[in-house]
């Protein structure tokens, strides 16, 4: 059984207020809105919220409180165990009892629940190849999903066709039964139906009783300025159909980016190597930048060395989260020349006869 005190982060002695204030600091760290990257951030801000649901709730979290007790003991005498374990008298569905009481299953004493719960749809993850410049610039793309439908030869009901599904002779429709645990009533799907409500006798051969086929269609999807490789973008109520009236599911979206021909990516910067002679790199240039707004003049330094990095602010990526731009990092690399003139060379010999410091002095001092 889930420890809602611990999932709160709160002691059991917490008052009403500390439990409020835990949960209003832990939703909004832990809503999907602010995880969208996150998969599991969803059934994490299900069991807050649910924690939270309970013991915010006075007679729901005395009665919590009861079956913790209750369920930190066994028959017969104390945690030891003994003759009368923990299964028997049904003490060994203690977890199953908790869960039906507080996650909509009975909903209290005395009653137990008449319909069947609705069920979410399924999510569904789908992967889109973009071009490096599509991932920077933005772009519609066309995702193909596949959906479920009502199964055109039965209608939808599963069962085969000119027969019908009957109801069930265990719950008589309801698709819960209910069940007594000492002083606890509360209620559980129906075993034979599966909390349908009704059995097929006859499975339809062709959606093979579920009432259901699978077709594909296509979406298009909006896909924003920055993102990279493994982005996922989430789109409520695009995923699976709920059952039985309960929400569809949310289509997450994948994006595959393609690496760039010129730029490497580092966050939000983007890193371009751009090429400068040996006479610019030590008498300094002025020389033309690609970025992705087309290009732009940069100012070498002189004496600048191999590798050195240039940046200019606000010329990389889009930034995904937040406004405006990473910079564009222009990496120097020096082109030693390979194939010289006559006159190159003799220029050359020239330099290195004035320049007579030795870079290898500190090496041996």
């Amino acid at each position: 059984m889930d420890d809602l005190y611990a999932t709160l982060g709160v002691s059991r002695t917490a008052s009403t207020d500390e439990i409020k204030k835990a949960y209003r600091k832990l939703a909004r760290v832990h809503h999907p809105d602010a995880n969208p990257d996150d998969p599991k951030a969803e059934e994490r801000f299900k069991d807050i919220s649910h924690a939270y649901d309970v013991l915010s709730d006075a007679d729901k979290r005395r009665e919590y409180d009861q079956l913790l007790t209750f369920g930190g003991r066994r028959p017969n005498g104390g945690p030891g165990g003994g003759a009368g374990g923990a299964d028997a008298g049904g003490f060994g569905d203690f977890a199953d009892l908790f869960s039906s009481i507080f996650r909509g299953g009975g909903g209290g004493r005395g009653r137990a629940t008449q319909e069947p719960m609705a069920r979410r749809g399924a999510d569904v993850e789908v992967e889109v190849n973009l071009s490096f410049d599509q991932a920077m610039s933005g772009a519609q793309v066309p995702v193909s999903v596949e959906t479920p439908v009502a199964c055109p030869d039965c209608g939808g009901s599963g069962a085969k066709p000119g027969t019908s599904p009957r109801l069930c002779p265990e719950c008589k429709g309801r698709g819960v039964r209910g069940r007594d645990v000492g002083s606890f009533a509360f209620s559980e799907p129906c075993p034979r139906c599966g909390g349908n409500g009704t059995v097929i006798d006859d499975p339809c051969p062709s959606c093979g009783g579920s009432g259901s086929t699978s077709t594909r269609s296509q979406i298009k999807v909006k896909i924003p300025p920055g993102v990279k490789d493994g982005t996922k973008i989430r789109l409520k109520g695009k995923g699976q159909a709920g059952v039985r009236g309960g929400p569809a599911g949310d289509l997450q979206v994948v994006t595959r980016v393609a690496p760039s021909r010129l730029y490497t990516r580092t966050g939000d910067d983007l890193i371009v190597n751009v090429p400068v002679t040996f006479a610019e790199a030590a008498l300094g240039a002025q020389v033309e930048v690609p970025t992705l707004d087309g290009r732009v003049k940069l100012r070498v330094p002189p004496g600048s060395a191999e590798g050195r990095s240039l940046r200019i602010p606000g010329k990389g990526a889009p930034r995904l989260k937040g406004e405006g731009r990473g910079d564009l990092i222009a990496k120097l690399r020096v082109q030693v020349p390979r194939d010289m003139s006559d006159e190159q060379r003799k220029a050359l010999e020239a330099f290195a006869e004035l320049d007579d410091r030795d870079p290898r002095e500190t090496l041996f001092s």
